[in-house]
């Protein structure tokens, strides 16, 4: 891999990443994740109660939502009370990906809310968003301990997410929209910190691949995310200590 992309970076190069964490003054976390030219607000909240098929159980939820605000992308997206298939596919990501790491169990019958509100749109903006939201979710914990909101065990491990694809011909890690848009081949792929796969999403947008292919993106992909786990954990590195002895 020794061919540069047009912002420069090497095929397997994450784009820059920026956590800021506390940035909603009534949020119990929230953060405000930057990949590269991607801006994500996330912001977790707490309700003392469940889904129906939850009551009684004494086990808790954890439910996601996403959208993107008007000026996100270049064309305003208009504001809608009803979210588009896209958004609801990767709310229920979003959810999927987090509840598999917390201890519902521990958590009594509370539902925490994570809120992805895409600020700027650069490709990538699943992944930011769960990346953002693990982070939002850690303070967010901790802050239930404090209360005495939840027991431990709470957490599993930590996660991390990130895209690659095959963009005329080549293997790239982190896709930005301008290689987003034309990928032939396109992965979002979800990982914890021993390397197991959380999900994998991934469809031939252009042409058929290849099994040696998949295992190369996805090989691109695991060391992409052991990278921003990194990042996480030298973020959230006392709050994880809380949460789970790491």
């Amino acid at each position: 891999m020794n061919m540069s992309r047009k912002d420069g970076r090497m095929p397997d190069e994450l784009r820059p990443m920026k956590i800021t964490r506390n940035v909603s003054k009534y949020a119990i976390g929230s953060s405000l994740i930057e990949m590269g030219e991607t801006r994500v607000l996330c912001c977790v909240t707490v309700e003392d109660k469940v889904p129906p098929f939850l009551k009684g159980t004494g086990t808790g939820w954890l439910t996601a939502e996403y959208g993107m605000l008007p000026a996100a992308t270049p064309e305003r997206n208009p504001r809608s009370n009803s979210q588009s298939g896209r958004s609801q596919e990767i709310r229920r990501m979003i959810g999927r990906v987090l509840r598999s790491v917390v201890n519902l169990r521990n958590l009594g019958e509370r539902t925490i809310l994570v809120d992805c509100d895409v600020l700027q749109a650069d490709g990538g903006t699943r992944t930011a968003s769960i990346n953002g939201s693990f982070c939002a979710l850690i303070d967010g914990l901790v802050l239930m301990k404090r209360r005495n909101q939840l027991r431990l065990p709470i957490l599993r491990d930590c996660i991390g997410a990130v895209s690659v694809g095959i963009v005329s011909g080549n293997k790239y890690l982190d896709l930005n929209y301008s290689e987003d848009s034309i990928a032939e081949v396109d992965f979002n792929v979800v990982m914890n910190s021993k390397g197991e796969f959380v999900e994998i999403q991934g469809a031939a947008e252009g042409r058929f691949f290849t099994r040696s292919e998949l295992d190369e993106l996805i090989e691109i992909a695991r060391k992409g995310i052991s990278q921003i786990i990194q990042v996480e954990k030298e973020t959230l590195k006392d709050e994880l200590q809380i949460l789970s002895g790491y």
